[in-house]
């Protein structure tokens, strides 16, 4: 099973075009049994997530990972707040980065690691205006046009 499951990614493709990160850390998730085989499976949404400190802990709230299919009546709640693993050097890091500035903390992504366990990409992020937006879109599109003419 560790093998063929390295490969599972689920992206927060929303998250880059309305934050623009900061730093970056990786952390553990603490999981039940069910919801661990649905992100093998592929079916969790990181749309609306969002992290917040509860009594020095890091929580992800908005992560949704759907029920297990042959799950019985011990199946999970697919909206639950799932906690994140990080040192406690990581954590002081991260809340005072937080509580100085305005900044939020947002999931950008969810993967399995190579030793099988299900892990979260982190970032200490801040809100882009909708003109840095629009300045990322052209960033963008010039990029793409320069690389064409490259080719040609």
């Amino acid at each position: 099973m560790k093998g063929n499951s390295g490969n599972i990614t689920i992206r927060n493709k929303k998250a880059s075009h309305d934050y623009e990160f900061l730093e970056k850390f990786i952390a553990g998730i603490q999981l039940t049994g069910t919801e661990i085989k649905s992100i093998r499976l592929g079916k969790a949404a990181l749309a609306d997530s969002y992290c917040f400190f509860r009594e020095g802990e890091l929580y992800i709230k908005g992560m949704h990972i759907a029920e297990y299919w042959w799950g019985n009546l011990n199946n999970h709640d697919p909206l639950r707040e799932r906690k994140l693993l990080l040192t406690a050097r990581e954590l002081r890091k991260i809340e005072k980065k937080v509580k100085e500035t305005s900044l939020t903390i947002i999931v950008t992504k969810v993967f399995i690691s190579e030793r099988g366990l299900a892990k979260a990409e982190i970032a200490v992020s801040k809100g882009k205006r909708e003109y840095d937006k629009r300045q990322t879109l052209k960033r963008k599109d010039a990029d793409r046009e320069m690389n064409q003419l490259r080719k040609v």
